[in-house]
């Protein structure tokens, strides 16, 4: 069994039902071989407490993680072959045509591509299981 994976964020936002500051929790995670994402707040003026879920990360929750935690870079090494590799995961696990798999192929290649803890390690584990020597990295 694969490790896990998680990155969180505490932050502010205001209560929908009173206006005070809630406290808020996100958290980002590699789970069994998928990505989930949930968060929780607690209003302190009112009680209001409120969770939610999902697989499809939110892009504010998103924003929050990596200006909070910074981004995470995928590796590869010996490019030359592994890029029809590269492509071939990048089209079936981020849903892209061809002209996008290729756009994005070069900036894995380059070590450009960055994104989530989890979002990268997702995608390091499934180009190191078609054969690729893929790596996701802190700067």
């Amino acid at each position: 069994m694969e490790e896990l994976v998680v990155e969180s964020v505490r932050y502010s936002a205001p209560c929908a039902d009173c206006g005070a500051q809630l406290e808020c929790w996100g958290v980002h995670g590699l789970v069994g071989g998928s990505l989930r994402w949930d968060v929780e707040s607690v209003c302190p003026a009112c009680g209001q407490a409120t969770a939610a879920c999902g697989q499809d990360l939110p892009a504010r929750l998103r924003d929050r993680l990596l200006a909070d935690n910074g981004p995470t870079t995928l590796h590869v090494t010996a490019p030359s072959a592994a890029r029809v590799i590269v492509m071939r995961v990048l089209r079936a696990e981020l849903g892209v045509g061809l002209t996008e798999a290729k756009a994005v192929a070069d900036q894995v290649l380059t070590g450009a591509y960055s994104g989530t803890l989890p979002e990268v390690e997702y995608l390091a584990r499934k180009l190191r299981a078609a054969g690729a020597d893929a790596v996701a990295t802190r700067p």
